[in-house]
């Protein structure tokens, strides 16, 4: 009979994500924007427009006080993916895909994995600015109250779009604790499949996610 210990161990690293499950949302994110981009304003609008009603109902008090900050504008330009976010904050909320040269009260820049982290709260904005792996310009003060908002709220992105899902959001916790699989998967159909095969997914890779950070 098994140790009932090595079975609850077991049990959690079953159900524990794959590290690389991380990188595998950085992509999708990468992808999800380049796609927005050439949706254009009106349909990449009413996506985002859904996304916020989707965050707005799992986490009410941020999306209070965001509500309740000066209108104003922030940039979020990951610099490794196709486009940037314009963030409006006070009474009418919005966020919008655009361009990196967008006018904007205050702008936020960086990786698009610490940009995911900063948002969501899993790692210490201070340590990132400090470290140089995020950078600031303009209005200080509507960045600090932005991250201030987020502080403590634990947000998932991809968790909290895929429990709005429906029978879907079960895909989530499987997804995550498979990634590191299924990348080893593409990696090694990537390595053996024919030159014509590989050139068109590196193409179909760079017109979704654009040109990576000093490509």
């Amino acid at each position: 009979m098994r140790d009932p210990g090595f079975m609850v161990q077991d049990q959690a690293h079953e159900m524990a994500p794959d590290p690389r499950a991380r990188d595998v949302e950085v992509q999708l994110t990468r992808a999800g924007l380049g796609v927005a981009r050439r949706l254009g304003d009106r349909a990449g609008g009413l996506l985002f427009d859904r996304l916020l009603r989707i965050l707005e109902a799992r986490h009410p008090r941020a999306f209070a006080a965001l509500g309740e900050l000066p209108d104003a504008r922030l940039l979020i330009d990951p610099v490794d993916a196709p486009a940037a976010l314009l963030l409006r904050v006070g009474p009418t909320l919005a966020l919008r895909v655009c361009d990196r040269n967008a006018e904007a009260e205050a702008t936020v820049r960086g990786p698009c994995a610490r940009l995911l982290d900063l948002l969501e709260g899993r790692i210490d904005g201070d340590a990132l600015f400090f470290r140089r792996e995020l950078s600031i310009e303009g209005d200080t003060a509507l960045i600090l109250a932005l991250r201030n908002t987020l502080d403590g709220e634990e947000m998932d992105l991809f968790g909290d779009v895929a429990a709005a899902a429906g029978p879907l959001r079960h895909a989530l916790p499987v997804a995550r604790r498979n990634a590191g699989r299924a990348l080893d998967l593409l990696a090694t159909a990537r390595r053996f499949a024919p030159p014509p095969v590989r050139w068109g997914m590196a193409m179909l890779e760079r017109r979704l996610t654009g040109p990576r950070q000093g490509a």
